[in-house]
């Protein structure tokens, strides 16, 4: 059993594919056309990072309550974390691609820690090994 796809509510299913293959690095795994429950065209999109199992469908918003969902889907929280295993070099291409960080690099006792968010405005965890930690 695993966790295979979340959610994430965007405005444009373009400009999402962007952010996530480029601001994140992640890869583009499915652009395929669909319909919805009541026989309307969208389109399945799903990202991931690369080599895991888990990914994110990008579900473009279908009438007002989706709308107003879009970067609202944790309510102000952070929910979804991403971990490298070169915070920095991560950080670096996400601050040169035009991510926001809404906080500044720390130190916990799990690792380096900032938090971003992404196209929507979801917040996100950006973790990393704490500075000077060995990877596995």
């Amino acid at each position: 059993m695993h966790l295979e796809l979340a959610a994430i509510i965007v405005d444009d299913y373009d400009r999402a594919i962007e952010f996530f293959t480029g601001a994140l690095r992640f890869d583009l795994v499915e652009d395929s056309p669909s319909t919805t429950n009541d026989g309307q065209p969208k389109r399945w999109v799903v990202v991931r990072p690369p080599g895991a199992e888990a990914g994110l469908l990008l579900a473009q918003a279908d009438g007002d309550r989706q709308t107003d969902a879009i970067g609202e889907q944790f309510a102000g929280r952070v929910g979804l974390f991403l971990r490298v295993d070169d915070f920095d070099d991560m950080h670096r291409h996400m601050v040169d691609s035009g991510v926001e960080f809404v906080s500044e690099r720390r130190n916990a006792p799990y690792g380096s820690v900032a938090v971003f968010r992404d196209i929507s405005g979801n917040k996100w965890d950006l973790l990393g090994p704490a500075p000077d930690t060995p990877t596995l």
